[in-house]
């Protein structure tokens, strides 16, 4: 008896073992330099995999990995420090897990740089070298708040698949796998002709193109990336349009691009995006924020409404979205796409996809950043309903 009951355990204990070690990891943690402040927008991954994500604007990350990863490296590079590298096993086991990135100085300062103009225009050149500028399948997740009168009144969450050819060509197919919206507490209720994943596109300079001569560049200081020298432009036209841009001083390689534009009067958009490297050292998009400011007119219906009510009415009342699109998954090898259907262009908000509640509970969510938080906090206090409830109820 005594026997059976040892040879029992035994067998639960190995395939206890075998459970455990078939479940997926989360690899979560922080990023800060040597003086506590945290770094943003690092790239943190499985490099040989291509596995990863970026750092949030508070330097917090997290991503799941299978055990198959746990003997590679996971590498940390942020632009002005030195490149990190652990193995994963071992940051699994540290206690505290921060990482801290040490200051890497740039020798630059001793080299003679050329005309800002002839960085730019070679970068541009060879950005389609540069990149992956073939098929491949992007993973993410895209996050849009509806801002009414300076408070976030609306908020959608997207799961998204795309096909996309790189910054030098554009999204081929998209698909909505999964999302989730908040309660709608909006009375102006501005909606966009198209997804704003077509916005993001239109408006990234180097998927537009850039008119370069139009631009008066300045080379604004000098630092690393990943163990290569880079430099900082920025560039400013006649109607104070305004574009920063990181390039490899090497490779001509352009790692970042923000851009801050006035498309008309009384409006304004400004936006980011990043690119990290692949493991053949090829760059793709993993980060981007927008904002678009503007006014739109009361809904006549809504209008009358108020009228009626005896409240004033004004001809224009402020609106703006805050977007965030963050890329949680890269496949390259074209017979692992997945399949995808025709998506109609439409506002983000009049897309028919049912709430899937177990998979946003298993979903390995970015963390939650302090500008996430402020724009829920907004929703919530309207009527002290919590963001879950609102998901519960809303979808």
């Amino acid at each position: 008896m005594y026997f059976k009951s040892s040879f029992y355990c035994l067998i639960l204990s190995f395939l206890s073992l075998n459970f455990l070690g078939a479940q997926n990891l989360l690899i979560d943690g922080s990023i800060i330099d040597d003086n506590d402040f945290e770094i943003p927008f690092a790239a943190v991954g499985i490099l040989k995999k291509n596995i990863g994500t970026t750092s949030t604007i508070e330097g917090t990350f997290s991503f799941i990995v299978s055990p198959n990863e746990i003997e590679d490296s996971l590498e940390i590079s942020s632009i002005g420090f030195k490149t990190f590298k652990i193995k994963v096993k071992d940051y699994i086991d540290k206690k505290v897990k921060t990482i801290r990135l040490s200051e890497q100085l740039t020798q630059l300062d001793e080299v003679v740089v050329q005309a800002p103009i002839n960085y730019i225009e070679k970068a541009l050149k060879l950005l389609k070298t540069n990149t992956i500028s073939v098929n491949h399948q992007l993973n993410l997740l895209y996050r849009r708040w509806d801002v009414e009168e300076n408070k976030c009144a609306f908020f959608i969450e997207q799961y998204i698949k795309v096909i996309d050819r790189g910054p030098n060509s554009y999204i081929v197919k998209s698909n909505i796998e999964n999302q989730r919206k908040s309660a709608d507490y909006r009375f102006v209720k501005n909606e966009a002709k198209f997804h704003p994943l077509q916005y993001t596109e239109w408006n990234n300079p180097l998927r537009k193109g850039i008119k370069v001569k139009s631009f008066k560049w300045k080379k604004i200081k000098n630092s690393t990336y990943d163990n290569e020298d880079v430099l900082f432009f920025e560039g400013v036209n006649e109607n104070k349009d305004k574009i920063n841009i990181v390039i490899g001083f090497e490779t001509y390689k352009i790692y970042q691009i923000e851009y801050d534009w006035k498309p008309n009067v009384g409006r304004s958009q400004r936006g980011m995006w990043i690119y990290k490297k692949n493991n053949e050292g090829k760059l793709y998009l993993s980060y981007h924020n927008r904002e678009w400011v503007g006014a739109r007119k009361l809904p006549e219906n809504v209008r009358k409404t108020m009228i009626n009510s005896g409240q004033k009415v004004r001809k224009y009342y402020p609106v703006s979205f805050r977007h965030e699109l963050i890329v949680t998954q890269i496949t390259q090898q074209k017979q692992n796409f997945d399949k995808f259907d025709d998506m109609e262009q439409k506002d983000m908000s009049l897309y028919d996809v049912a709430y899937n509640k177990s998979f946003w509970h298993n979903f390995s969510l970015p963390p939650e950043t302090d500008y996430y938080k402020k724009n829920i906090k907004e929703l919530e206090s309207r009527f002290g309903v919590s963001i879950e409830t609102q998901f519960k109820y809303s979808n």
